[in-house]
Formats: structure tokens, sequence, C-alpha cells
């Protein structure tokens, strides 16, 4: 029974995207999702065998490269007729892409695992799921801006495209910030067991997935201009960021493992209290 779950959701999650994309009216942005998707399950072979999810938010950022990249070649005669516009949503999705990446593989190596995959690796079922829908999240947060650089006009420099791209280097300064800051505190051996409440991690007790959620908005807004009819669509990718790191994979399991750890530490409490979950107190 739970099998035929995952295989429903897996199922499920390629619908979705599949018919988002569909629904732009452009070709291109179906062709490149379809692809986002086929690099998560030929990776998924290779990590079932060796049961193995060290290479799996490698392979993340790899798909982000490869659908931004190959969306721009086919957007520009294989890279002859340049939008400046189209180049810079690109490198923006790319540094991001490479940085994330690199710091999460670097984190898994150096904590020797990854505690989300103990129980689902043995799977091979809720294995491909969990593969499955990182596609669905490289599809979904990607997908304004696939279609916008897939568009006759292109991604449009105007307002819009100022005021989101001032937010996604806000965002991205942001969860930079609060990761370093976090690494940092946990190199000290001493800090091992403890929660981090310095920095920004003492206006927000989650201001990395903060940032993560306004970068992603950026992109959106500097997409807009682009779309039209039901390429509006697209613009789901802020709201489904917020709604995976709230209430999927980041926020509601952090929380629930720390307070496990931490539930009868009054000093947690009051600082859990006193502390918003997402949003950055910026006030006193």
């Amino acid at each position: 029974m739970k099998a035929t779950t995952n295989i429903f959701i897996s199922l499920a999650a390629f619908f979705i995207a599949i018919t988002i994309a569909g629904a732009t009216g452009i070709d291109q942005v179906l062709k490149v999702v379809i692809l986002a998707f086929l690099i998560q399950w030929i990776a998924f072979i290779p990590a079932y065998v060796l049961q193995t999810e060290k290479f799996y938010d490698l392979t993340g950022s790899f798909t982000y490269l490869s659908v931004v990249w190959y969306s721009l070649a086919l957007s520009s005669q294989n890279l002859t007729v340049l939008n400046k516009a189209n180049v810079i949503v690109v490198v923006l999705i790319s540094i991001w892409a490479v940085r994330l990446g690199s710091f999460l593989f670097m984190r898994i190596h150096r904590d020797g695992e990854d505690k989300r995959f103990r129980t689902i690796k043995p799977s091979a079922t809720q294995f491909f799921m969990t593969w499955t829908l990182q596609g669905l999240w490289v599809s979904l947060c990607s997908m304004c801006a696939l279609t916008a650089i897939a568009s006759e006009t292109g991604v449009l420099i105007n307002n819009l495209f100022y005021f989101g791209f001032t937010l996604f280097i806000f965002g991205f300064a942001i969860e930079v910030i609060a990761d370093n800051q976090k690494s940092k505190f946990r190199s000290v051996p001493e800090n091992r067991d403890k929660y981090i409440t310095s920095g920004l991690w003492a206006k927000s007790r989650h201001p990395n997935f903060f940032g993560e959620i306004m970068l992603w908005t950026g992109i959106a807004i500097i997409s807009l201009s682009s779309l039209e009819g039901m390429q509006y669509l697209t613009l789901i990718s802020p709201l489904f960021t917020y709604l995976l790191l709230v209430y999927v994979s980041g926020v509601r399991m952090l929380e629930a493992r720390a307070d496990k750890k931490w539930g009868d530490d009054e000093l947690y409490m009051k600082y859990k209290k006193e502390t918003p979950v997402l949003m950055i107190k910026f006030w006193k």
C-alpha cells in the first residue's frame, strides 16, 4: 500500500509539472521540464544501488544549471543571439544553484549523512519519489524564468526587473549570511548540541529559508512582464517555495527536531516565543 502511494505521488508530481509547463503554450518550456525529471530519474539509479544520498543536493543544483542554460541556448540560437536580460536571469539562478549545491554537498560530506534519508533509502519507491519531488522543485521554482526566457520578447528590462533583481540580491545575501553564521557556530565543538541565537538567527529561527523565499519571489517579479494568459500559472514559484520550506522539508521537520531536543530548555522556549519562525524581525 505504501509503495502504491509513493508511485502515485511521483506520478502526480510529474503530472503537475508537465501540466503547468504545457499550459504555457511554449514547447521549449515543456522540453526543459521533462529534462529536469529525466536527470533525477537517471541519478536515482546509482543512488539506490549504492544506497547513498550524498549527491542528491548536488544533482538538484546541476539540474537547475542544465534547464536554465539549455533554455537560454534554445532561445538564443545556441547562444549566438543573446537577450541581455535573459542572460542576467540565467546567471542569477546559476550563482544561487552553484552556491547552494556546493554548500549542501560539503555539509553532507562533513556530517557523513543526511538523517532525513535514513528510512527513505531502503525503499525503492520512496527513494524514487524523493528524487521525483526534486524534479518538481526544480520545475516549479524555475518555470516562470524558463517561460519568460522562452517567450517572444524574452525577459524585459523595466521597473519590475530592477525591483525583482534587488529582491533577489537581498534574499540571496540573507541566505548566504545565515548559512555562514550557522556553519561557523557549528564548527565550534562546544556548540555541537546547542542552538544558534546570534546574528540573523537572533531575528528569525530560519532566516536562510526567508532568504530563499525572497530570492525566488524576485525571480517571479523579474519574469512577470514577459508572461501572458495561462503563463501566469508559473508564478506559483515563490508560493511553492514557501509551502515546501515551511510545511514539507524545512521548518516543520527542524522545529519538531528542536522541540524534541530542547523542549525542556526554558531558554530555548523563551527564544522560540520571542523570535519569529520565518520573517526576520528587523525591529528590536
